[in-house]
């Protein structure tokens, strides 16, 4: 019987870059305010047109997963502003 594990490593590695965009999301938007949403564009560009020129269907499909995870978080930066104005994360006070 023979295992493939591509297909379990992809779940695998999709679980844990969209667990590392979650704090990004809130950093950016804390140093940064909403308007780190166009360094999520531009990894999200670039992953995704990166992923084109991969022909490796693993490392492929990872950087399509980090490019659509990039452009996803550009929406998740506008409602974590809205999540700050209601008081559920701390807002960074500029001296």
């Amino acid at each position: 019987m023979d295992l493939y594990f591509t297909g379990l490593i992809i779940g695998v590695a999709t679980f844990v870059i969209i667990g590392i965009f979650h704090p990004m999301v809130i950093k950016g938007e804390y140093y940064f305010g909403v308007g780190c949403w166009k360094a999520f564009l531009l990894m999200g560009i670039v992953s995704v047109a990166a992923s084109l020129f991969v022909a490796d269907v693993l490392w492929s499909t990872l950087l399509a997963v980090w490019g659509t995870s990039s452009f996803w978080s550009i929406g998740e930066v506008f409602e974590q502003r809205k999540r700050v104005e209601k008081g559920w994360f701390p807002k960074r006070e500029v001296k």
